[in-house]
């Protein structure tokens, strides 16, 4: 155990991908309903999870208060669905608003995301958010044949998640998903410190990170850029801290021990990609496609970048749903090989 551990944490390296390049308080969707009337950021975003017919609700799992939105009936099958390192739950409004008349819809907070509170010398590595996303998962009831979905470093919690807890894991849904891969070749998978170069930390720096992590960044009111920016400028101190750490453990591990992990997964998987992504190129989907025992054929989605959940949500659904609904009716191969206790 502990040596996986070690392994997962390295996952760090190539998907801290999702720092500055999520975007967090922002959606594509809501962009096109913007109106020329400037909102507060909390009221609108709140207007936004309604319209998706998500809830937002807290819950305090030893020193975390998790912040997360639900939608859905309680009686259909669970789908969780986990942002980016430094995005937040309402990067996946625009997805969920075509899942929630189907399926029981969960968003988190990451840990230091959003409104998810932790203590300032909380562990963010990944191998305990994992842990402690499984405790959240718990206490709210829907780890049992649970429907995994990651963008980035979301794919990667979703992926040790998978690993971890093979027999509760009922499909898995990978979106540009970080991980440390062999034909990884653009600058930040190849050194995780230009990274850095993905920091919004002064006016002006939102801009051209849109243009990193976008095909076609869409036009934003310019008290809404601001209030973004500014929420963005807050947090890089944070996220220098944490690429300093991916910097260092990219010295330590390596593809192999990503591959190990991958193929321990048993869930199906479908796995999606932006044609376009600058930050993780696409030739990984296919990488990632040949480490896992039930991945499907991946979805390449032309003209989307790093963020298919904001850029092109209505294609992410249409292609999720279909993969949903076969893969309720799946039975976990695990399931044979249980012994009986009696």
């Amino acid at each position: 155990m502990i040596q996986q551990h070690s392994i997962l944490s390295r996952i760090l390296s190539t998907m801290c991908l999702a720092l500055a390049i999520s975007v967090p308080h922002f959606s594509y969707a809501a962009t096109n309903k913007v109106t020329d009337a400037p909102l507060s950021l909390q009221n609108y975003f709140a207007k936004e999870r309604h319209a998706a017919g998500l809830r937002s609700k807290t819950i305090k799992i030893d020193d975390i208060t998790w912040s997360y939105s639900e939608g859905g009936s309680s009686n259909k099958p669970a789908v969780l669905l986990i942002h980016g390192l430094a995005g937040n739950r309402d990067n996946w409004n625009g997805v969920a608003h075509f899942l929630t008349p189907y399926y029981h819809v969960i968003i988190p907070d990451l840990p230091s995301n959003g409104e998810t509170k932790v203590a300032d010398n909380f562990d963010l590595s990944v191998p305990n958010v994992t842990e402690r996303l499984r405790r959240f998962v718990e206490a709210i009831n829907i780890e049992t044949k649970l429907n995994i979905a990651g963008h980035s470093l979301g794919g990667s919690i979703a992926t040790i998640y998978a690993s971890q807890y093979p027999f509760d894991t009922q499909s898995l849904f990978l979106l540009n998903s970080a991980g440390i891969y062999k034909q990884a070749n653009t600058a930040y998978t190849k050194d995780p410190y230009f990274l850095k170069n993905l920091i919004v930390s002064k006016p002006g720096d939102l801009e051209d990170v849109l243009s990193q992590v976008m095909q076609t960044p869409p036009e934003l009111p310019l008290y809404f850029k601001k209030a973004q920016e500014k929420m963005l400028i807050s947090q890089s101190a944070q996220t220098r801290k944490m690429i300093d750490q991916i910097v260092t453990l990219n010295r330590i591990y390596t593809p192999e021990s990503f591959a190990r992990l991958t193929r321990t997964i048993e869930a199906p998987t479908l796995i999606l990609w932006g044609k376009q992504d600058k930050i993780i190129n696409v030739e990984a989907a296919s990488e990632l496609q040949s480490l896992l025992k039930r991945a499907e054929t991946p979805v390449i989605l032309n003209n989307v970048g790093h963020m298919p959940i904001l850029e092109a949500e209505q294609q992410v659904a249409l292609h999720y749903l279909p993969f949903l609904a076969k893969t309720q009716k799946l039975k976990n191969p695990l399931a044979d090989k249980l012994i009986p206790l009696n």
